[in-house]
């Protein structure tokens, strides 16, 4: 008798994908590149190294833009379905976030602002200067504070549980919360591959990660950017509730623009994708 268990321990799902979206970047024109960013001193006291896919041959004539992903899975995983909307117009970066993915440091500074500047050094490294920005959901966290009861999970604790999954448990209640309509009914094995393959590296790191970004930080400490911003919400996330994008857009003032997605949820730019696209790309492009 043919065992699929057996099939399935031996096989995995997540693996099998994250080669597929390998395979997208590379066939969308990009490569995959780790930068030192410790600058190649042998006796520096910590390293820094960064992932990022970068254009195989980047055209000059084009503006530069750089993707961001949120906590979760790899940058690949949350911009494989949007890739391709972008390389045409534009030089495509899409880094790995510290630790996340391919990207670390043994720099115990976890702020925000340490990211940032890991951001900027690697993209000097790659000649760029100028881009355009586009962030998912880690961004969000930045200045936001726990103690206004907008977060809909009663304390941090229970929030690193919930956005570093490491049970079936805790990875079904993350897709409770980032989407209107999540899937039902998926297997815990299925779960537990995705917690093995994505899940376990790195997790202290980015628990001090969240509590960095959520301690004592209020909306009043964000700058006041100048740059054309636009915010895209889900109506119905659950994680940063519409209330939160509506302060936001107050605070950045006249710069700033918010689109409001229906029936999406945290998740937007997976669960309303082509939506999420169409206002991207609109802004984006008009911005040129």
């Amino acid at each position: 008798m043919f065992d699929h268990l057996k099939l399935l321990r031996c096989f995995s799902f997540t693996a099998s994908r994250d080669w597929l979206f390998k395979q997208s970047f590379s066939n969308a024109g990009l490569r995959s590149v780790i930068t030192d960013l410790s600058n190649g001193n042998p006796l520096a006291s910590t390293t820094t190294s960064m992932h990022c896919w970068i254009p195989k041959s980047p055209n000059r004539s084009k503006p530069n833009l750089l993707l961001l992903h949120g906590f979760g899975a790899n940058a690949m995983w949350q911009y494989g379905e949007h890739l391709r909307a972008f390389t045409g117009r534009f030089n495509v970066y899409v880094p790995d976030l510290l630790f996340f993915g391919l990207s670390s440091t043994s720099e115990p500074n976890r702020s925000e602002s340490f990211q940032a500047q890991c951001l900027m050094r690697l993209m000097e490294a790659h000649g760029v200067h100028r881009m355009s920005i586009v962030g998912i959901s880690y961004g969000g966290f930045v200045g936001y504070n726990m103690e206004d009861g907008l977060f809909k999970v009663p304390n941090l604790e229970e929030a690193t549980k919930i956005l570093i999954p490491q049970t079936p448990e805790k990875l079904k209640e993350l897709i409770r919360f980032s989407f209107v309509k999540p899937i039902k009914g998926v297997p815990s094995f299925f779960l537990w591959d995705f917690i093995d393959v994505m899940c376990v590296e790195f997790v202290e790191e980015k628990r001090d990660l969240i509590k960095s970004i959520l301690k004592d930080r209020r909306l009043s400490d964000l700058p006041r950017i100048k740059q054309k911003s636009l915010i895209i919400w889900g109506e119905e996330d659950q994680i940063f509730p519409l209330e939160l994008g509506y302060r936001l857009k107050r605070h950045i003032g006249e710069n700033a623009e918010i689109v409001v997605i229906k029936k999406a949820g945290h998740a937007v730019n997976l669960e309303k994708s082509k939506e999420f696209l169409k206002h991207l790309k609109s802004f984006l492009i008009d911005s040129l």
